[in-house]
């Protein structure tokens, strides 16, 4: 019984690191939607490309060969990564190129009605886009951002690739050293399972409260 608790803690510490990967890789992937997403929005081409460039790119190649790029082929060019932050990185830029999409399309799904309201009260474009179609926005993108929220922490597995002890990797250290592949992979699965539910309540959560005080931004 001792020896199998030590294990499970083992897979808890893994747990914890792949929670820190989530929440880091989620800060980092709103930050590149939310540039990309408007940058696709931008009335200046060049702007317009780089954005264009950016989502492309990501969305169409591997998290696998991005992973390994940031962590072994960025060395070559001076920049080198723990594994950590390698994971990071990858897991940041792959979810917000799909997430860009989301906040591109949520923006432009806000009635032309609220558009031309910001024109008639003398707002200025980011003005307007602050304080009356960004919040309305926002909670069309609120949903989308909990799914890519929930494939980012599904994804922190391939970061397991890179030898970095996150779930999935204790995981396959506990099933090594026990020969068991039941216990270590029903332990992940639960874990990973719960994670995604506490994502979906507090997207859910935050929702409805941002429904609640939507009225008073509609103009």
């Amino acid at each position: 019984m001792t020896q199998w608790s030590g294990y499970l803690g083992l897979i808890l510490q893994g747990a914890l690191v792949t929670i820190e990967l989530t929440l880091m890789g989620s800060v980092l992937a709103l930050i590149m939607a939310f540039l990309a997403g408007m940058g696709r929005l931008s009335r200046f081409f060049i702007v317009r490309s780089l954005a264009t460039v950016y989502i492309e790119f990501f969305r169409g190649t591997s998290i696998f060969v991005q992973l390994f790029w940031a962590y072994f082929v960025l060395p070559f060019a001076g920049l080198s990564l723990t594994p950590f932050q390698a994971g990071v990185l990858a897991l940041g830029l792959n979810v917000g190129a799909y997430a860009a999409e989301v906040v591109r399309g949520a923006i432009l799904s806000v009635g032309r009605e609220q558009y031309e309201a910001c024109t008639a009260l003398n707002l200025g474009r980011w003005q307007g886009m602050r304080h009356v179609i960004l919040p309305q926005a926002l909670l069309v993108m609120l949903p989308t951002f909990g799914n890519n929220a929930i494939e980012l922490l599904k994804a922190t597995s391939v970061v397991s690739l890179i030898s970095l002890a996150d779930l999935t990797f204790q995981a396959q250290v506990v099933r090594s050293q026990t020969g068991s592949t039941l216990m270590p992979f029903v332990s992940v699965l639960v874990i990973y399972f719960a994670l995604a539910l506490i994502i979906s309540s507090g997207v859910r959560t935050l929702e409805r409260r941002m429904a609640r005080g939507l009225d008073g931004v509609r103009v």
